[in-house]
């Protein structure tokens, strides 16, 4: 595989914008009505009303950029203030001795390196199942994979054991509040009912996840040469070495490790208990470069020089950011969003409820790409998911759980989403590239949803 021969993932976004411009030309514009409901816009089933049509034209193509990038501008601001951050703490040489010394270990104790991978996904796939872990993961992100690097693997590893395991756990959610707990809310269930299902199917999905990262990663051990990022990962390495040496593992660098470990420590609490984001999480790393770079003895030149220097290297990542978000401004302004919602709501009629359910979840996971959000997908969809649902024989329960598939599964692949195509461009992975490693995972875990689909209708409905 020649990454060369992929072209440049805003060239390939920008391809997608020309073909969502055209879907406005195809698709009738419509629109639903909407109330505010528990300080959230749900949409009222039963009103659509089309509309006249709204077709985008070179200009709204030429605009969408900007928008998307005024529109995801809170994240885009995020992802450049971390790596400013982070390109501060590097500075001071105690991320790169802290890895150069759990490498050493590792060579020592190899059985505790196989420990790795699990124990680290199935950390960040209970932060997702759990208190929804979003954005928040581009923080760990900029660690799993240096982590990954330092332990023989490499950076799609890297990006599977924090962003990857985090987005499957979200999938797999048991009382995550942005995806069940919006969804159950709206289809008026008692608030994470079910959970004892969804626990078996977190276990399951987490656990073949892992396995699937695992096997991947011991073939990467024994013949680097085989990964598809293996070209930029050496020079990754390289011009990291140039920069950030490694050093003795001084007092200092386990001071600043540990502050490190403690702000990722407050950080779950504070999204946990006290409902911090961006801003939050932005304020706190930033506060912690600060402390890094007088605990590591910067110079003040120094220390805005690296600052500016970890800005530079996500540039590409918040235009991406930007750009994939200007996907989502084309096809609200041509008002197609809702249009394909009401034609699609009425499929599965009069068709038995283990084939209506499959049908649900492949619609949940189509509708990712125009909404990539858990929470917004639920309130889009999920007014007319849940009564239909009851229709079909489905149950709201196992609509609920189809819905959570489908929006966590394909939010690691779709170009719309902000979070999956930021994550890629930190670890420098061409959108393709990751697409052509990750889609048999993906597979895989499309058929064990499809599966437990079956054993929900079982489970909460008593029938198939």
């Amino acid at each position: 595989m020649n990454i060369r021969n992929f072209p440049h993932t805003l060239v390939i976004i920008l391809f997608i914008m020309i073909g969502v411009c055209l879907l406005t030309w195809m698709i009738p514009a419509g629109e639903f009505e909407r109330i505010l409901s528990g300080g959230r816009m749900v949409l009222v089933p039963g009103t659509f009303e089309a509309l006249e049509n709204r077709p985008q034209g070179i200009g709204a193509l030429l605009t969408a950029p900007i928008k998307g990038i005024i529109s995801g501008a809170q994240i885009i601001g995020f992802v450049l203030l971390i790596g400013g951050a982070f390109g501060l703490i590097n500075k001071t040489g105690a991320i790169a001795s802290g890895l150069s010394g759990l490498l050493r270990f590792s060579i020592r104790r190899p059985e505790y390196k196989k420990m790795v991978i699990p124990l680290v996904m199935t950390f960040f796939s209970l932060a997702g199942a759990t208190f929804g872990m979003g954005e928040s993961v581009i923080v760990f992100v900029m660690i799993t994979i240096p982590l990954a690097l330092a332990l023989g693997y490499d950076s799609i590893v890297g990006i599977c054991m924090s962003f990857m395991a985090a987005a499957v756990g979200f999938g797999a959610a048991i009382t995550n509040p942005f995806n069940i707990g919006v969804a159950q809310g709206i289809a008026e269930l008692p608030l994470f009912s079910g959970w004892e299902f969804r626990i078996i199917l977190w276990v399951i999905m987490t656990f073949t996840a892992i396995l699937f990262v695992m096997l991947y990663a011991r073939r990467i051990e024994r013949n680097p040469q085989i990964s598809p990022v293996f070209t930029l990962d050496r020079n990754r390495q390289e011009l990291q070495s140039d920069s950030y040496a490694p050093g003795v593992f001084t007092l200092r660098n386990k001071s600043i490790v540990l502050l490190l470990f403690v702000s990722l420590a407050i950080l779950v609490i504070g999204a946990g208990k006290w409902n911090w984001y961006i801003n939050e999480i932005s304020g706190l790393f930033l506060a912690l470069a600060l402390v890094s770079a007088v605990i590591g003895k910067l110079t003040v030149k120094d220390s805005v020089d690296a600052f500016i220097g970890g800005v530079k290297e996500l540039v590409v990542a918040g235009l991406i950011i930007g750009f994939s978000r200007g996907l989502l401004v084309l096809a609200s302004d041509g008002k197609i969003i809702d249009s394909i919602l009401y034609y699609v709501s009425g499929w599965g009629k009069d068709l038995p409820a283990w084939v209506s359910v499959q049908i649900i979840f492949l619609f949940q996971s189509g509708f990712t790409f125009l909404v990539p959000s858990g929470s917004g997908q639920a309130a889009l969809t999920v007014p007319i998911v849940a009564p239909l649902s009851d229709l079909l024989g489905v149950g709201r329960q196992t609509a609920i759980i189809a819905f959570q598939l489908g929006d966590g599964l394909m939010s690691m692949v779709v170009p719309t989403s902000g979070m999956t195509m930021g994550v890629l461009a930190i670890a420098n992975i061409p959108y393709p590239v990751w697409v052509k490693w990750f889609y048999k995972l993906l597979m895989i875990l499309m058929l064990i949803s499809a599966v437990m689909l079956l054993f929900s209708l079982l489970y909460f409905e008593g029938k198939m």
